[in-house]
């Protein structure tokens, strides 16, 4: 993320305890290749560990946050000690009688700054590590509170059972779309609800129009376009877990492949600037940025972007999300990105992690 966030939003506390960008989409646009040298945004380093599947030589994961950071940390600790269905359970997206004997085992795999951190916070491991940030305390209050005066429980099992598109339609229109869910969902997504319970108010600096019409309009066609069924973000929002679907880095067949890839991922607790100073000789292929150009101005966007293709090799990808702020290569960087839009477009059709209005793909050409 960029030192021009860091002015404005509080960094203290773990923000996001998942990576809320759908890593099916990012991996087939940046089509990660041994040999290739990744840039990713850590989050809470479930795309970051995706990217590792793949067999990259390098993935350097970068946050200003330390908390997102030991959020990285304890994930990586879990795939050097645990077996893959009891990640799920300290994550998780099953149930666990004790997961602080999970923790106790990854624990011996932290380094001091991450142990000091999740030692402090034994609450957050009792109740799952994915559910630790704001945004997902957010999305818990939605589920607990506001969601039960608007549909019984045996409904939403209803809507996460999934379907073909024209039974998805017909149950949104006839079961779901009912008055209460429009009023709640708009008071519940507003700027100001979402400001205070979900994403720093200084995270909306840049965005204009309705927030939640944006998003009504993103969950309507994520329930009735995507299957709920194969859809972990949903899930997760509506249940507290993972129910019928896992994300990428999550799910067994990929977990050999992480494990076996760890030794090749970094992490630098820095903004993206003070990284590619701190590091002047590095050059990148793959470029994971999550959503981080929200969080700035046009011209702070302009020169980040005109950075890190300063730091990319000819043909270096780019994938990043526009959630209510657009964003995509201003033209004076004509000359050297080109967008991939039909993939994009594309792949954001796919999209299973609703709420973004775009995905953008660009490939460095000088």
């Amino acid at each position: 993320m960029s030192t021009e966030a860091a002015v404005r939003a509080d960094f203290s506390f773990i923000r996001y305890a998942q990576c809320w960008e759908d890593a099916d989409v990012l991996l087939e646009a940046l089509e990660v290749g041994e040999g290739d040298v990744c840039l990713s945004i850590a989050s809470a380093g479930d795309n970051s560990l995706s990217l590792l599947s793949r067999g990259p030589a390098r993935v350097i994961a970068v946050d200003m946050n330390p908390a997102q950071l030991a959020c990285l940390a304890l994930r990586v600790a879990a795939y050097r000690v645990l077996e893959h269905d009891e990640l799920l359970q300290l994550v998780g997206s099953r149930e666990c009688a004790d997961r602080e004997a999970l923790y106790k085992r990854c624990r011996r795999a932290l380094e001091t700054e991450a142990r000091d951190f999740w030692d402090a916070r034994p609450e957050l491991i009792r109740a799952g590590i994915g559910g630790a940030g704001k945004f997902e305390r957010y999305f818990a209050a939605f589920r607990n509170k506001v969601l039960p005066w608007i549909h019984p429980r045996h409904r939403v099992d209803q809507l996460l059972a999934g379907g073909a598109p024209e039974e998805l339609r017909r149950f949104y229109a006839e079961s779901w779309d009912n008055r209460r869910w429009r009023l709640l969902f708009r008071l519940f997504c507003s700027r100001f609800v979402m400001g205070k319970m979900g994403r720093d108010p200084a995270f909306f600096r840049y965005v204009e129009g309705s927030v939640a019409e944006r998003i009504l309009s993103r969950t309507k066609y994520a329930v009735t376009e995507l299957d709920p069924a194969a859809n972990p973000y949903l899930q997760w929002i509506l249940t507290g877990r993972h129910t019928t679907a896992l994300p990428h880095a999550l799910r067994k067949e990929n977990f050999d492949a992480i494990r076996k890839n760890l030794n090749r991922l970094e992490w630098h607790p820095m903004s993206i600037e003070e990284l590619l100073t701190s590091l002047p000789e590095l050059h990148f292929n793959r470029f994971n940025l999550s959503d981080i150009f929200e969080y700035m101005s046009d011209e702070s966007f302009h020169r980040l972007l005109a950075m890190l293709v300063g730091r990319a090799r000819k043909g270096a990808r780019f994938a990043y999300w526009n959630m209510l702020v657009p964003r995509s290569r201003p033209p004076e960087l004509a000359h050297a990105l080109a967008p991939s839009r039909e993939l994009a477009e594309r792949l954001h059709r796919q999209d299973k992690a609703f709420f973004y209005s775009r995905f953008v793909v660009e490939t460095v050409v000088i």
